[in-house]
């Protein structure tokens, strides 16, 4: 210990910053490093809860799972649902002390919906998007639908964060390089250094909401005056530090030492998201031999969660075999339409290639190695998928990398892939429409690219429909067209808590880590 207290002293993790009191400080060790920061261009976490820090939204969830305005003071809709008008705040203003407008929020609107599944759904409803004065702005719809405000307040990945508009004007498809956001802290720039750390000071002059926070919405009070996200990848090393109080905060311990975390009556376990996340594996629908649906649904018929499960996790209290692509213990869970697949027959695995004429070309499959989560995923996948009859070369990289590359439709052999490997937290894949991976829209679709008129058509219903039980029927549609189509494998349900400092308090029940309202005394 006094060795790794040394190099972390070394290496600046056990100073804070100039002229902050240490207790102001809080030092944190996220699931991944801080490599890409444009929340809108990556679906990444790590990049959406650096979205968080530095930006906001006009609405959010809250912890009941209900949309609350947040940036936004009061909205009015018409009788018909089809005009919507949104008043902004008042003392809403940028960190560069300019005033936060309505054209800025329409700029950001637009980029999100480019980009994000239940954004480019929202865009085929909205008819005119026009920003009337200063602080309100008008959207015209073509049909009713819910995806408006709910949309507004996605909670997770793409979260709908409100940029300057000389910020959001930025291509979609080009990731941005001006950090100014108007959230509760500010990145400090000239500490960011990638594989060390970054940093976030207190936005001295943001205006919380008067509400008390809850979940994603409400008053977002900032009790710290500095937050630095530190770049240890040895998970050993990173509970050492936990334990010896070097650091404050540990986003994802693995699960083999919690008993060693709760050993210690100096640190607690907080799950700040009880519905927890989905482990899943995404096909490139553009490369072969994946471009065929029986050799996607070869692996639907190879896989079997609790494989996955057990290497990943290993503590059976943490995890759940759930074959509902909607999580279960959520609205739309239903086990049964799935329930003849994902049992490792590989016979019928076997079966189903051959039936496809694979010609047992090699599969690209990624595998990042940094993220405890997700490294034992692809050597699972690749033992199943060789038991099934594929050929697969594994290549290890970091998540980053990974993140990176995914988004490649170059040839497996030319820096593109075949396979990866993720987890989605469950408030990203509650429905049809938000379920990013359920997107078949084709190029507009997400990285992995399927192409399906049938999901889509269920998706647009889904979009229409406000009848609860209808929207549970198109729902188990989805699901059964899942079977023909596979987008993607869902692997299995997992929880993590995170491992915290007795003196932290404060940590909201939330879709993504948030610091505001985090205490250390």
């Amino acid at each position: 210990m006094r060795k790794l207290f040394g190099s972390l002293a070394v290496a600046g993790v056990m100073l804070g910053g100039v002229g902050v009191a240490p207790a102001q400080t809080l030092k944190a060790v996220m699931h991944s490093d801080v490599k890409i920061v444009d929340p809108i261009w990556t679906t990444a976490y790590i990049t959406r809860n650096h979205g968080y820090m530095i930006y906001d939204t006009l609405f959010a969830m809250d912890e009941k799972g209900e949309i609350k305005p947040q940036m936004v003071e009061k909205y009015d809709e018409s009788a018909d649902k089809l005009t919507y008008t949104f008043t902004l705040r008042d003392g809403l203003l940028w960190h560069d002390g300019k005033p936060v407008t309505a054209e800025d929020c329409v700029a950001s609107i637009k980029r999100w919906a480019a980009r994000d599944s239940v954004g480019q759904k929202l865009s085929t409803f909205i008819d005119t998007m026009t920003a009337n004065d200063a602080k309100t702005f008008t959207v015209k719809l073509k049909a009713p639908t819910g995806l408006l405000i709910f949309g507004l307040g996605k909670p997770s990945s793409n979260v709908p964060f409100m940029m300057p508009k000389r910020v959001a004007d930025t291509d979609p498809n080009t990731q941005i390089s001006d950090f100014t956001g108007s959230g509760p802290f500010v990145m400090k720039q000239d500490e960011w250094k990638p594989g060390d750390k970054i940093v976030y000071v207190k936005f001295d002059k943001y205006k919380p909401r008067s509400e008390p926070a809850s979940g994603l919405a409400g008053g977002k009070v900032v009790k710290l005056a500095r937050v630095e996200w530190l770049a240890i990848t040895d998970q050993q090393q990173a509970t050492n530090a936990l334990l010896g109080g070097e650091i404050d905060y540990f986003e994802q311990p693995p699960t083999d030492l919690l008993p060693l975390l709760k050993g210690d009556s100096n640190i607690k376990l907080v799950d700040y998201n009880p519905l927890g996340l989905q482990y899943t594996f995404r096909f490139n629908h553009l490369q072969k031999p994946f471009d065929n649906p029986k050799v996607r649904q070869a692996l639907l018929y190879a896989f079997n969660q609790k494989d996955f499960l057990d290497a990943t996790i290993g503590d059976a209290n943490y995890y759940k075999v759930c074959k509902s692509i909607f999580p279960c213990g959520s609205t739309m869970e239903n086990t049964k339409v799935m329930d003849g697949v994902l049992n490792s027959n590989f016979d019928k695995a076997k079966a189903l290639l051959k039936e496809a004429g694979y010609d047992g070309s090699t599969i690209t499959l990624l595998q990042s190695t940094d993220l405890a989560a997700l490294t034992n995923l692809a050597p699972v996948a690749k033992s199943l998928m060789e038991k099934a009859g594929f050929k697969v070369d594994m290549q290890s990289m970091d998540w980053q990398t990974v993140v990176a590359r995914r988004v490649k439709k170059d040839p497996p052999n030319a820096g593109g892939w075949h396979g990866m490997m993720t987890s989605w937290v469950s408030a990203d894949i509650l429905n049809p429409v938000m379920t990013g991976f359920i997107n078949a829209s084709c190029e507009k679709a997400m990285f992995g690219w399927p192409c399906d008129a049938e999901i889509e058509k269920l998706r647009d219903d889904f979009a229409r429909e406000t009848d609860p039980a209808k929207q549970k029927a198109i729902a188990d549609a989805v699901q059964q067209r899942e079977l023909e189509v596979v987008t993607h494998i869902h692997l299995g349900q997992y929880f993590q808590p995170v491992g915290l400092r007795k003196n932290v308090s404060g940590v909201l029940t939330a879709p993504a880590p948030v610091f505001w309202n985090i205490e250390k005394k």
